[in-house]
């Protein structure tokens, strides 16, 4: 590709130490992320692809590496300004929804948007927007206990999509879902992908895989494979022996 990446990873180490042991959770990760792609990364659980997405989101710091985030090195970024860019160029879905039970979805949706300095009237047309790509602006008044679980990803979704993000991180988005609301979500996803938004997904779900551009095999903290959806690569252009 000739565009510049929007996510780069490159040698990305994450220890995580305790006074009798020391886990490597990932281990020399490169990766590039390119404007309007949906990437989906997958494997085994335990793998690393959750702390990998938390990396990408600035939820998490790494041990060793270079992570560059639409031209800026992460590393050089101080608490404050990891906060900022998290709210304007992320936008975040979770496997368990992570919606306030005593807030409506207008106001879930809205929260984030809060902290940006928006004018209400600015804030409020950004909501409407988010929730009518979801389909949900007719619950807009509702409370997450009175949605099905569907619905509350769907307005999870919206909620991370009102900021207008450089890039969508989904960490399990079916996760807690049966098969027909899981379809319903990836069906959403591929939609929205189609209209131009960039889309990073951690699945365990090897059929959900179809749905991005290219996918990323891990395992035991290692990218064993990066290839079109539905094709495992070559472990040896890897460089990972078995």
């Amino acid at each position: 590709m000739t565009a510049q990446a929007l996510i780069r990873l490159e040698g990305i180490t994450k220890r995580f130490s305790t006074d009798e042991l020391e886990t490597h959770a990932l281990a020399n990760v490169h990766l590039e992320i390119y404007p309007g792609e949906f990437v989906s990364i997958t494997g085994p659980s335990g793998c690393g692809k959750s702390t990998l997405l938390s990396i990408l989101g600035l939820l998490d710091s790494i041990s060793e590496g270079r992570y560059i985030l639409n031209g800026t090195p992460v590393e050089r970024l101080s608490v404050d300004e990891r906060s900022r860019i998290r709210n304007r160029e992320i936008g975040i879905i979770f496997q368990s929804f992570n919606l306030i039970g005593d807030l409506t979805v207008a106001e879930n949706v809205e929260l984030p948007l809060t902290y940006r300095g928006l004018s209400a009237p600015q804030r409020k047309q950004a909501v409407e927007q988010a929730l009518e790509q979801v389909g949900m602006s007719h619950r807009l008044r509702h409370y997450p206990a009175q949605l099905s679980g569907g619905q509350q990803q769907r307005v999870a979704v919206a909620r991370a999509l009102a900021g207008t993000p450089a890039i969508l991180l989904a960490d399990e988005p079916t996760g807690n879902l049966d098969s027909t609301n899981g379809e319903a979500v990836m069906e959403l996803l591929r939609a929205l992908h189609r209209a131009g938004t960039t889309i990073c997904m951690v699945t365990h779900e090897p059929r959900f895989t179809s749905y991005g551009d290219r996918t990323v095999w891990m395992l035991d903290g290692q990218v064993i494979g990066v290839g079109k959806a539905g094709e495992m690569a070559s472990q040896s252009q890897a460089g990972v022996s078995h």
